[in-house]
């Protein structure tokens, strides 16, 4: 026997009465405790067959009971091993009780049909030293066994009242485990075993918000495992939801106000301290992990650790807690669950109060190996003040004032908050408050809109236009069909309350997205959500399902989500002031990239399983226009080519085989509903494929001898232009090539002579008189915009065979140093796209935007104020009309190429 395990037993036998008894009962195991520590389960298992199910647990527990207490103060079990001992004997426990209670009914079927839900304690493996367990017992009526003429919800409850029988009846060898049904749905209405099917709906649609928190903890331990799992599969979404559910978080913090309130004694640290409902105790730091669960784990499956320590350690490590607080939450929750033991192992008793008595409260104490209860409480006491301050914190979250119903003070407050009309503002809250709105006339609407008003009133006090964001918002709970949860987010992350009030004052685009996907505000929780778009690869893997086995459709679902999300975050940027328009704009292409990759794939691996695949060919996209030169706005086009390689006719090897040009035609039709096509999640882009061999006459697919053929023989000089922007972003690195080398012959000359600029000039002539500026701010149309800088650019491209790079500041660039294009021409392309990728969100009618709006404008535009960006619009726009002006001019003897 080592000497820790002698000094644990010496303290055992002086401070615990029951494990005192214990050790004089099992002195055999006594004499053997270093072999059976090294392994409880199988060392105080109970071979005797001929003894009762019942009576070989009851025996097993008190073997289980006296090594697992004496490995823990010994200090030979750190408390993971000492939670998971106790867990993983109750779920064996557990599972005889069921296999048990079965078989005495129907001695020949299999334990089929019946299964155990472990939640609590016992679901993340963390059972305390004498715990409850508190399953939820779940049956199928088609598989459970039944005797001859039984209905198989009779037989249901009573197999599980035999097993809650078998568990906790009590003898002279003691008790198996106590068991609570009590977290079952509606325990006082329904039955003790509950049909699996009716548990899922309940899940589905009545749940209230502290079961979500409980599922947290959710395993299936015992029975039929396969019916266990089922079961948690189809509750997942109610569970981990991505849209997040504030109104839960906040029915958590409230579970723990009124454990505070209602439990007077044992809240402040000394003796009679309860270690678990205590401010600062272990329930608090459970409910401090599970809020953060509950908002983030949804959307990362990495945060969904059943066991507090886990989740702590996830929370920390991704940054969503402060580290220091997982690191003193962690070892306060150690320290506390540790003492609980101490205390429920002196008299075997479901307790977790410290004693009031001081020769008591010196007992626990001496157990834990200290010398007093002085001690034990200076052990105690960092640790339970450390996560009772950063806990109240978390509480205090929901006791914000609320905003006034007197209609004189509430005019005051607005005043106060910068509401130069207080009495406009004051009848839309009034209308807000008289349930005007679908959205707003459930009286759980009504709870979450007056908690949230303060916030929203202080969040647009910050606004340059109170007002104005005041009537989008108005606009946006118009047509909400439900209210709650957006409110509730608002009302949880005062940041995001002030990014929305910008939103709804400055930038109608985005505002206009929310109304009608209101989940969009979710990804701007993430703390990344302002940071630049990451590249396209990781965009590529977060566009994949976190579920195995997602089917196509689930598939453009999860696309669809992702990338709004992206595409709303990154117009938020903006309006932030918290990234460079021109970058903004290159994670739109980056996002849409991504994005035709993921879907291309699907697409393809879709269209396969029927029709095969073609041998030696495959799909080629080449991006032409923004997404070619990888800046797009916020509601671009994709302008796209597809392509294939191989021979034209060659056919498809699958069980519907296709020759090659139909095959591709109709993979690329698929391929477009995939990018256009809007679903359950919302739209995506819009795909334009005119600019194909032949145009819109054309067919959809060509294949790259097709492509070539017309490039250098047929194609006019305004699909040249659109050339020097083509890039490929979809195929394999030697189709990318092989279509690469053919644009890099014909732009450097493989093609037939023409006067570009004349051509040039006669089509932006005619864009002109078809395509008119939509407002006095059009960047991209107006006379000097965009469009004119672009045909000067690839005029030049084109005539002098130089400069080809997609993304048009590059080429720009290497035009100004051969002097083919003037300095003026560089900042002029930065100022234009800034102009342009901000205006499509605050001003997308291209006409000058509200007063309070446009110093979001200039800041993004590099200007003071806006005057100086008109200014600066003036300016441009005429050195890039001089630009074009004197290119389309040149047309003469010798340009031609």
């Amino acid at each position: 026997m080592t000497p820790s395990i002698a000094d644990a037993i010496a303290r055992a036998e002086k401070y615990s009465p029951f494990l005192s008894g214990l050790i004089a009962r099992e002195q055999q195991l006594v004499d053997a405790i270093d072999e059976a520590v090294a392994d409880p389960l199988a060392n105080c298992a109970v071979s005797d067959e001929t003894l009762p199910a019942g009576s070989r647990l009851r025996i097993e527990r008190r073997r289980i009971a006296l090594v697992t207490a004496l490995g823990d103060l010994s200090g030979a079990y750190p408390l993971e091993r000492v939670t998971g001992i106790l867990s993983d004997f109750a779920d064996r426990a557990l599972d005889l009780a069921i296999r048990t209670a079965i078989s005495e009914r129907t001695p020949d079927a299999e334990p089929t049909g019946f299964a155990a839900i472990a939640l609590g304690k016992q679901g993340s493996h963390e059972l305390n030293y004498s715990s409850d367990i508190d399953p939820i017992l779940i049956f199928d009526p088609e598989t459970l066994p039944c005797r001859p003429r039984e209905v198989p919800e009779e037989a249901a409850v009573r197999i599980a009242r035999r097993v809650i029988e078998l568990l906790q009846r009590l003898d002279r060898d003691g008790y198996v485990l106590r068991v609570d049904l009590r977290l079952r749905p509606s325990p006082e209405v329904t039955p003790v075993a509950l049909p699996v099917n009716a548990a899922i709906s309940h899940y589905e649609s009545a749940a209230l918000p502290w079961e979500r928190a409980a599922f947290i903890r959710s395993r299936a331990a015992a029975g039929d495992m396969e019916l266990g799992e089922h079961f948690l599969r189809a509750i997942r979404p109610f569970v981990w939801r991505r849209s997040l559910d504030f109104g839960a978080i906040r029915e958590i913090r409230a579970i723990t106000r009124r454990i505070r309130d209602h439990h007077d004694t044992g809240q402040v640290l000394g003796p009679g301290f309860d270690l678990k409902r205590g401010r600062g105790g272990i329930r608090e730091v459970e409910f401090f992990a599970q809020v953060h669960q509950l908002i983030h784990g949804g959307r990362y499956s990495e945060l969904r650790a059943p066991a507090t320590l886990d989740a702590l350690a996830a929370l920390g490590e991704a940054e969503w807690i402060a580290p220091d607080e997982a690191r003193d939450f962690a070892a306060a929750y150690r320290l506390l669950r540790t003492i609980e033991h101490r205390v429920q192992m002196i008299d075997d008793r479901q307790t977790h109060m410290l004693p009031n008595a001081p020769e008591k409260l010196d007992g626990v104490a001496g157990l834990h190996g200290l010398e007093s209860g002085d001690a034990l409480l200076d052990a105690l006491r960092p640790h339970v003040e450390r996560v009772g301050a950063v806990y109240d914190a978390l509480v205090a979250a929901d006791d914000a004032p609320g905003l006034p119903n007197d209609t004189d003070r509430l005019a005051e407050r607005l005043n106060a908050a910068g509401f130069a009309e207080p009495e406009n503002a004051i009848k839309r809250i009034e209308k807000w408050r008289s349930a005007s709105y679908p959205a707003l006339r459930s009286s759980a609407a009504q709870n979450a809109l007056e908690a949230v008003l303060p916030g929203l009133v202080e969040a647009m006090s910050g606004a340059a236009d109170p007002q104005a964001a005041l009537l989008r918002l108005d606009a946006l709970l118009a047509k909400l069909p439900s209210a709650i949860n957006f409110l509730h987010l608002i009302e949880a992350e005062p940041a995001l309350a002030r990014l929305l009030s910008s939103i709804l004052c400055h930038a109608p685009t985005l505002a206009d997205m929310l109304g009608r996907r209101v989940e969009l505000l979710d990804g701007l929780i993430d703390a990344s959500a302002l940071d630049p778009m990451p590249d396209i690869a990781t965009l590529a893997r977060e566009m994949m399902p976190a579920e195995r086995g997602a089917d196509y459709q689930q598939l453009l679902d999860h696309v669809r989500r992702v990338v709004n999300e992206k595409r709303f975050a990154l117009g938020a940027q903006i309006v932030a002031g918290a990234s460079d328009p021109v970058e903004v704009s290159a994670g739109y292409a980056r996002l849409a990239e991504a994005a035709v990759q993921v879907l291309t794939t699907a697409a393809i691996d879709e269209f396969s399983e029927r029709h095969g695949k073609v041998p030696d060919s495959e799909l080629v996209i080449l991006a032409l226009g923004r997404l070619g030169g990888e800046q797009l706005t916020h509601a671009s086009d994709l302008d796209l080519i597809y392509c294939f390689t191989g021979d034209y006719a060659s056919e498809s090897d699958g069980e519907k085989p296709l020759g090659a040009v139909l095959y591709y035609n109709r993979l690329a039709q698929r391929v477009s509903a995939a990018l256009s096509v809007p679903t359950a999640s919302g739209p995506l882009y819009e795909v334009d494929t005119r600019l194909r061999p032949s145009g819109a006459q054309g067919p959809l697919v060509v294949s790259l001898d097709a492509f070539a053929k017309y490039q250098r023989e047929s194609a006019w000089t305004w699909e040249h232009m659109a050339l020097t922007r083509a890039r490929p972003v979809y195929g394999s690195e030697s189709a990318r090539k092989a279509i690469g080398d053919i644009i890099c012959d014909v732009l450097n000359g493989d093609r037939p002579a023409r006067d570009i600029a004349a051509d040039a000039a006669a089509m932006r002539d005619e864009m002109a008189a078809h395509k008119p500026p939509a407002g006095p701010l059009d960047a991209k149309l107006l006379d000097g915009g965009l469009v004119d800088l672009e045909f000067a650019v690839h005029v030049q491209q084109l005539r002098h065979r130089t400069a080809f790079d997609p993304h048009l500041g590059t080429a720009i660039e290497s035009l100004c140093r051969g002097g083919l294009l003037p300095e003026a021409l560089r900042a002029a392309h930065l100022f234009l796209t800034r102009m342009l990728v901000t205006l499509r969100l605050v001003a997308p009618d291209a006409k000058p935007p509200p007063e309070a709006t446009r110093a979001l404008v200039a800041h993004a535009v590099g200007e003071q104020d806006w005057d100086g960006v008109l200014a600066s619009f003036d300016r441009t726009r005429q050195e890039v009309r001089a630009c074009w002006q004197a290119v389309r001019g040149e047309a003469e003897n010798g340009d031609e190429a």
